[in-house]
């Protein structure tokens, strides 16, 4: 069984000095993790085909595989560390168990940007599976860069 780390994925760190990502203009993505995934997801990752390899793709009900377009995101500065704000990612009415998350850059051949442990199982019963992002600041945005 694989686990599910919380990370900036270390492709990312090194294509974002090569210039392969533009968080502000390109189409960035949002796929969900189905519990108990078969690999590992974490700084490791490098794709989005990492996640459908081994079908590790949440599934559920008007749920569709890739996920959802990430919305409005927001590149700030705090002092000498950079950040990225997104807007909440709603789901609507959705039936589907997910653990993670992973974010991806569908401009730039599905390259992970990140992945996200859920820390549990999220389960939603046709309704609204809402990802709520953390404070847009310095320590709490999920993306940053000190």
């Amino acid at each position: 069984m694989g686990t599910i780390t919380t990370a900036m994925c270390n492709s990312f760190k090194q294509e974002l000095l090569g210039g392969v990502h533009d968080l502000d203009t390109h189409t960035l993505k949002l796929a969900l993790i189905k519990p108990s995934p078969t690999s590992s997801f974490g700084a490791a990752t490098t794709n989005y085909s990492d996640l459908t390899a081994n079908s590790d793709e949440a599934s559920g009900t008007n749920y569709s595989a890739g996920g959802q377009n990430l919305d409005s995101a927001t590149i700030s500065l705090s002092g000498t560390t950079a950040f990225v704000d997104f807007a909440d990612e709603v789901f609507s009415n959705l039936t589907i168990t997910a653990a993670g998350a992973l974010i991806y850059n569908s401009s730039a051949s599905n390259k992970a940007i990140a992945v996200f442990s859920f820390g549990s199982n999220v389960a939603s019963t046709a309704g609204d599976f809402t990802v709520i992002f953390p404070a847009a600041d310095a320590s709490n945005a999920v993306l940053r860069i000190t």
